[in-house]
């Protein structure tokens, strides 16, 4: 920690951005307290904050789900997940807990069923031999709005990704 000059108070050097252009996302692990951990995501670069601490960066268009859990002497307190695509800079974005500056969010679910819902998706997806960073945004759009709708979601198939990238081909 710093003091800041302008009112006294103290800053975090966590808060203090490394790369302009990036999407920094600060993950922190008191082990069966706070955890916050990266399911997916290409990371660009790491800092490390302290023991508990570290920063990661995205760069602009990456696909990354960032889990948060917390809990207490009694059991689960809080559990999310949130898949979000870095911004590029000037873009509009959506701002979430721990994320800087924010993202255009794919997927967000809070609850530990819901939660353990998506990473079994992403299991699945990764069963497929498909690499959850690349497959079509509109999926996770899907998966979000169908678990909000307590509905199964459409299982993403090998078929399915290779018509999205014949879509994003011709949008090319």
């Amino acid at each position: 920690m710093i003091p800041s000059p302008d009112r006294g108070h103290v800053r975090s050097l966590a808060a203090a951005p490394v790369h302009k252009d990036c999407t920094e996302i600060e993950l922190i692990w008191i082990e069966k307290r706070l955890e916050h951990w990266i399911r997916f995501g290409r990371i660009a670069s790491e800092r490390i904050v302290s023991r508990k601490t570290r920063i990661v960066t995205f760069r602009p268009d990456a696909v990354v789900a960032f889990v948060r859990w917390s809990a207490n002497d009694f059991g689960t307190v809080h559990s999310r997940i949130d898949i979000l695509r870095a911004v590029r800079p000037g873009e509009a974005y959506t701002t979430a807990p721990f994320v800087r500056p924010g993202g255009e969010l794919l997927l967000s679910v809070q609850g530990w069923p819901k939660v353990r819902n998506v990473l079994e998706i992403i299991d699945r997806i990764e069963a497929e031999g498909l690499d959850p960073c690349d497959i079509a945004p509109e999926h996770w759009r899907h998966v979000h709005n169908r678990l909000s709708a307590g509905e199964p979601a459409r299982a993403y198939t090998v078929e399915r990704h290779q018509a999205w990238l014949k879509r994003k081909a011709l949008g090319q």
